[in-house]
């Protein structure tokens, strides 16, 4: 085990009276909040400034498309790389880190005049986004261990929240920096974006990391149905990857197509996010009084009826 590691395990150690404990929990939440808040910011802000991305970079839009690749392969890396991260150092350190990481990608965009310079920027965004969402998922369960149900949700619904909101920083950001193009109005909105960010990220590593919980003696692990977990793999799978299409791409399809402006076509990209964590808010009613199974097989089939309407009316 780390030093690092065995510092905070010490520090756990220490009996702390009841009301500290639910401070110390406390205080833990919300700043995990506030972590997805600026995960969601990051997130959704690569949709709306395509446009500006592929101006800068002199790239086609399927050139440029491949960015999202890039940032999804560095979110996979991360993803797999978290785990054995957070149970090997202080996880506060790690996860703040990895933000601090974003901010400074973030920062490093308007400098990325050519397309690859970019890719690699996004390749390590994607990397760290990755592990902080893995560390915040993994870290708020050691805290709350079997009540981590509704703090979850709420985690995840503070994700929403920023992702609704980057579209509309990046038009705010663009209109008041009188933006006459869409590459023109880039610096700025992705340097707000890591000023955003930052503060986030040195919050996270001033507070004491969680532990792992250790199972109790003679307890009885309960076996995986291998079958349920495929499954379970493949809706995420295809919903995923539907979710970060769509969101990644609505903005230009919006502008291309000639449904909206550039701004209103922000506003779109801000709905849908919006609409996702509305529907984040309704399912913890549901989930109390409908079995997962109908609620999953409802949700796939209303995904897939939406996607059919957007085929069949394109515009």
């Amino acid at each position: 085990m780390s030093l690092s590691k065995t510092t905070a395990a010490s520090e756990t150690a220490v009996a702390l009276p009841a009301p500290a404990v639910a401070n110390r929990h406390l205080a833990i939440t919300a700043v995990y909040f506030a972590v997805f808040v600026a995960l969601g910011l990051t997130s959704a802000s690569l949709g709306p400034t395509l446009l500006g991305l592929a101006e800068r970079t002199g790239s086609a839009l399927g050139q440029i498309g491949f960015l999202f690749t890039a940032r999804s392969l560095g979110y996979l890396f991360g993803s797999l790389l978290g785990g054995r991260m957070y149970d090997r150092m202080a996880g506060n350190l790690v996860m703040g880190g990895m933000l601090l990481g974003v901010a400074c990608m973030l920062a490093l965009i308007p400098f990325s005049t050519l397309l690859w310079m970019l890719t690699i920027v996004l390749l390590v965004i994607g990397l760290c986004e990755g592990m902080v969402d893995v560390g915040g998922n993994t870290m708020l369960v050691w805290v709350y261990q079997e009540k981590v149900g509704p703090y979850m949700n709420g985690m995840h619904f503070f994700f929403g929240v920023g992702a609704l909101l980057s579209p509309l920083v990046v038009v705010l950001v663009a209109q008041l920096g009188g933006a006459a193009t869409a590459g023109a109005g880039i610096p700025w909105t992705y340097w707000t974006l890591a000023i955003l960010v930052a503060p986030v990220a040195l919050s996270v590593m001033r507070l004491p990391s969680p532990v792992a919980p250790h199972a109790a003696e003679g307890s009885a692990t309960a076996r995986a149905d291998n079958r349920l977990v495929f499954l379970l793999a493949l809706i995420f799978f295809l919903v995923v990857g539907a979710e970060v299409g769509i969101a990644g791409w609505i903005h230009t399809y919006a502008f291309e197509t000639g449904v909206a402006s550039i701004a209103t076509a922000a506003y779109l990209t801000s709905a849908f996010w919006g609409a996702l964590t509305v529907g984040r808010l309704l399912s913890i009613p549901l989930a109390m009084r409908l079995r997962p199974r109908f609620i999953l097989l409802s949700d796939i089939l209303g995904c897939i009826a939406s996607i059919c309407v957007i085929i069949i009316w394109p515009t």
